[in-house]
């Protein structure tokens, strides 16, 4: 038997880390992390609007945090976080973790550089972290196969061609004939090809596929 593979629209997502002949911060320790917590600002790129930044911060001292104040390489203001806005990620054996996380539009002139997180904690501490951002627009996935709107044998990989600079690709499943229910999202994979866990999909099934 066969399924079907719907057209898709693909989302390239950089990771918004260092690159090799990127500047370095001066600290031998990783400049996301303090004591507060991890800090990190992704330029995305998503097909129906212009790239924009996706600040965040996790910690596990979300009921300490007073405010989060993201700057620019050149220490202006770019945003505060909303603290009302967060998810909840459970951790086995370890404190609950909070994720702060917006979406902003990059602004006119924003520049290549070090974008950092003042963290402000309820008992006056305050803590710094970094994180380089290289503001560009990445190519979409191409090469697909299955290719877009194909009707195959079950296939045990997803595959497409490598995208330039991309460090990491994630890949989201559908099933439409469930109501275009979510049935996988992959972890960050460093090559253009997913191997399917067995059994996930069916013969006869209908799916689409997004890779970030």
């Amino acid at each position: 038997m066969t399924y079907r593979l719907m057209p898709v629209f693909l989302l390239l997502l950089s990771t918004g880390h260092a690159q090799a002949g990127e500047p370095q911060a001066a600290q031998t320790v990783d400049p996301h992390y303090n004591e507060a917590g991890f800090f990190d600002i992704h330029v995305c790129n998503w097909p129906d609007r212009p790239v924009f930044f996706m600040p965040l911060f996790s910690t596990t001292q979300g009921d300490a945090v007073r405010s989060i104040e993201v700057l620019t390489p050149d220490s202006r203001p770019l945003v505060q976080l909303d603290l009302s806005r967060f998810r909840s990620i459970e951790q086995k054996n370890k404190p609950d973790k909070r994720v702060f996380i917006n979406q902003i539009n990059i602004p006119p002139g924003a520049t290549d550089g070090w974008y950092s997180a003042r963290i402000t904690l309820n008992d006056g501490r305050r803590f710094t972290a970094k994180d380089y951002v290289a503001i560009s627009r990445l190519a979409q996935a191409g090469g697909q196969v299955p290719a877009d709107g194909a009707e195959v044998a079950l296939p045990d990989a997803l595959r497409w061609q490598p995208v330039p600079d991309a460090s990491f690709y994630q890949v989201f499943i559908r099933d439409l004939w469930d109501d275009d229910r979510l049935i996988y999202t992959s972890k960050l994979i460093e090559r253009p090809e997913l191997a399917l866990p067995p059994g996930l999909l069916k013969p006869g099934g209908y799916y689409s596929w997004i890779i970030h």
